[in-house]
């Protein structure tokens, strides 16, 4: 398949200045003044994108997701290196980027579509199915400085969608919008997948990236740290990047909290039945103090999460060392089939993954009748 999008060795530099001068004369009179310090977003970045392909891209904050998309987009241009496009592009980068806050709903539509290569009488045509999609009918006239942040971003992505691009790329601008307009955009995305077209997406969210990406690319300080299949991208992201860390100097490698060694049950086979008890036993090893919270996930062979555990009911405390942690569930919930199984321990809140491993083992469930599953699994947790 041929290439629609190639980026070659991209490199991008900011300048960043803590002290600024605020006039010429300011400049002239003290020319030492102002302090300015190199910072580096993106360090030689490689891949290609094929026509067709859903590609997520993964890394924590700071890790140059938004600038890799901005080059892509022609927004910024690469210090060094180079990003070759071919097709229509249509980006929604971020809460209202092109828009004019002075002007009407309305307009910006006309406008924003013209900057994506629309005629005015191509958007008459599509006009309210723009603004249905929106659903905005009632302040299309009026300026888009009284939207609120979830009218922005389904304006934005109504109008990025309807041009039918042949790249999509999507920002993280739809974690800002309410969840039914969400799973809209999601149906939007699956029916551009199945045109063919071409999609580059940035989440936080491994589990939609892991069910709508074919591929995953993951950024660790400015570099491309892996490429290559979804499933495989958020384990990497999840063992590798959302762990606690603790630096060792300026620019060593950051050093994971600890490591899921190994996880086991007590007949050594990973098979359940419906209905009754399931054991397992997850071998830990803390490389410093942990709090937090043990969490077993679900997957099936789409990668979609079937359930995952209640993580507020499963505190661990771990001291430095080796640690066996015993699952308990009373009664398995799910159905037949194959279930990937993916276990770790997340932060008192249970917003980050101190320790993550992802898809440890696979899980054969079997059941004797017919009926429906649940949705958690509680298990009870003891630290030996």
């Amino acid at each position: 398949m041929t290439f629609v999008v190639r980026a070659e060795k991209v490199s991008k530099n900011f300048r960043l200045h803590s002290e600024r001068h605020r006039s010429f004369k300011d400049k002239l009179l003290r020319p030492g003044q102002g302090v300015a310090t190199d910072f580096t977003a993106l360090t030689d970045v490689s891949f290609e994108i094929a026509s067709g392909e859903t590609v997520g891209i993964l890394g924590r904050n700071g890790s140059g997701k938004s600038t890799l998309l901005k080059c892509i987009c022609g927004v910024l241009r690469p210090t060094s290196g180079q990003v070759l496009v071919r097709g229509t592009l249509a980006g929604l980068l971020e809460l209202g980027a092109g828009f004019q806050p002075e002007l009407s709903g309305r307009d910006n539509v006309y406008l924003s579509a013209s900057m994506l290569g629309m005629s005015t009488k191509s958007v008459d045509a599509i006009f309210d199915e723009i603004v249905g999609f929106a659903e905005l009918e009632q302040f299309i006239d009026t300026p888009v400085k009284f939207y609120s942040s979830g009218m922005y971003v389904r304006l934005g992505f109504s109008v990025a969608v309807s041009v039918e691009p042949e790249i999509l790329v999507v920002d993280e601008v739809l974690a800002v919008g309410d969840e039914r307009f969400q799973a809209k955009c999601m149906d939007r995305i699956r029916q551009f997948q199945r045109d063919g077209r071409t999609i580059l997406l940035v989440s936080h969210n491994a589990d939609q990236v892991r069910t709508l990406c074919d591929r995953t690319l993951v950024l660790d300080r400015s570099q491309l740290a892996f490429d290559g299949p979804a499933a495989d991208g958020v384990r990497v992201f999840r063992e590798r990047l959302m762990g606690t860390t603790s630096v060792v100097g300026d620019d060593g490698p950051p050093r994971s909290a600890g490591t899921i060694d190994a996880v086991s049950t007590p007949s050594g086979r990973f098979v359940a039945t419906t209905g009754e008890k399931w054991e397992m036993s997850v071998a830990v090893t803390a490389h410093q103090a942990i709090e937090g919270h043990f969490v077993m996930e679900l997957h099936n062979d789409r990668g979609e999460l079937m359930v995952r555990s209640d993580w507020e009911v499963a505190p661990v405390s771990l001291s430095p060392g080796a640690h066996v942690i015993h699952v308990d569930a009373p009664s398995m919930s799910l159905l037949d089939g194959a279930y990937q199984v993916s276990v770790g321990i997340v932060s008192d809140l249970g917003s980050q993954a101190v320790i993550w491993r992802e898809q440890a083992a696979v899980l054969e469930v079997t059941y004797r009748g017919r009926g429906s599953g649940l949705i958690q699994l509680a298990p009870r947790v003891r630290v030996s």
